[in-house]
């Protein structure tokens, strides 16, 4: 795929810049440039310089950190032709990528020393850039010994009974417990991403995945297994949404327990479940609860916005408020862009709700799509991942 060369005149409209957050420096919203693959669009609308056009206009509106993927398909060869494109405009340095590896198909994981530096080795040449500044394992919990009492529902129980927190594996004294095969393969990955550190290629490391239990547990795995240092970084997806807002109650225990200095929320639209399309076919969600969504959108929205907007209206307003620690407020959310157009609707949904503007309408519709989720089980409830 030729790098594109010719320059978009895309203009970010003028209102409230983006918010700069520590400890990372990261600005409020990082573009999810997953969405640069044909799970979400046409691979004849990759080929267009739609993809180039969307990155130059992210950028032009300060938001300057992008999170890819190996697993996310050309995502990373649109993504860095596209950042080679404008160069000029804007430098390697006045940006960030955050990339992933472990993960290569939808059951193709490879967790090995070597294979990780190879695939970060690839992500330099097809990101064209000398450096990452973070690097994830992707979806630990595909690869982690499941320490799970139970694969889906709310599992907020992780956190409050001494009981379930000792099935978890996340009791005072487990924290050191490698519990298998699969958990040393992530001790192992990660030291060989700390090797990579220390020779200057990554300048963070981190991990992503679904299961909010699993990520805690293998982040207090790492700070209590020699050299005993924590993450750098950890991402949730779909745990920080008006559907699913459990990473907001697990954040201390990330931050204080663990140690980990920087919490990265993705996917406040949860894959596609709260747009107003739908998901997409492959979408792990049941029939019931995209079903339950659908009825949230057509009974309390109408065709005011629709779902995104209050979807991500909702994420935005705590994120920006959200304690991480005494001296770290906001979380970064990822969210995904496609077009030009969806860059600046969200950019309108975030001012919007940083500029107080109609928060009492918002906040009735929130409450609303809120309870038709609990009235139907499906508020806080996380479907299996893996998949049983």
């Amino acid at each position: 795929m030729a790098a594109p060369t010719a320059v978009p005149d895309e203009i970010p409209l003028d209102g409230t810049t983006l918010r700069t957050l520590h400890p990372n420096q990261l600005p409020s919203l990082i573009f999810g440039a997953g969405a640069l693959n044909s799970s979400y669009n046409s691979e004849s609308y990759l080929e267009t310089d739609g993809p180039l056009r969307t990155v130059a206009l992210a950028l032009r509106y300060g938001i300057r950190a992008f999170d890819t993927s190996v697993y996310y398909g050309p995502s990373e060869i649109i993504l860095g032709n596209a950042l080679k494109a404008l160069k000029h405009e804007f430098p390697r340095s006045s940006y960030q990528i955050m990339t992933k590896c472990g993960r290569f198909g939808p059951e193709d994981f490879d967790y090995s020393p070597a294979r990780v530096r190879q695939s970060v080795m690839n992500s330099l040449e097809r990101l064209h850039t000398t450096y990452l500044d973070t690097v994830y394992l992707h979806d630990v919990e595909f690869v982690a010994d499941q320490v799970i009492p139970r694969a889906t529902g709310n599992h907020l129980v992780a956190l409050t009974d001494e009981k379930e927190k000792a099935a978890y594996g996340l009791a005072e004294g487990q924290e050191s417990t490698v519990h298998g095969e699969g958990d040393q393969k992530v001790l192992d990955a990660f030291a060989e991403l700390c090797k990579l550190q220390e020779e200057g290629i990554i300048k963070k490391i981190g991990i992503t995945g679904y299961p909010l239990p699993t990520l805690l547990r293998l982040a207090l795995l790492i700070l209590h297994t020699p050299p005993y240092k924590p993450i750098d970084v950890l991402l949730s997806y779909s745990h920080f949404s008006i559907q699913n807002s459990s990473l907001i109650q697990f954040t201390p225990s990330f931050h204080h327990r663990a140690k980990v200095p920087q919490i990265v929320a993705a996917s406040p639209f949860s894959m596609g479940l709260l747009t107003d399309r739908g998901p997409p076919s492959w979408h792990p969600a049941p029939e019931k609860m995209i079903a339950c969504v659908g009825e949230a959108g057509r009974s309390v929205l109408g065709g005011e916005g629709g779902m995104p907007a209050l979807a991500m209206g909702w994420a935005v307003g705590k994120a920006d408020g959200l304690e991480v620690g005494p001296e770290t407020r906001g979380v970064p959310l990822v969210a995904g862009f496609s077009t030009p157009e969806e860059v600046h609707d969200g950019m309108r949904a975030w001012r919007e709700v940083v500029d107080g503007k109609d928060v009492e309408r918002r906040s009735r519709k929130e409450e609303a799509v809120e309870a038709i989720f609990e009235r139907e089980g499906y508020l806080n409830w996380s479907w299996a991942q893996p998949p049983e």
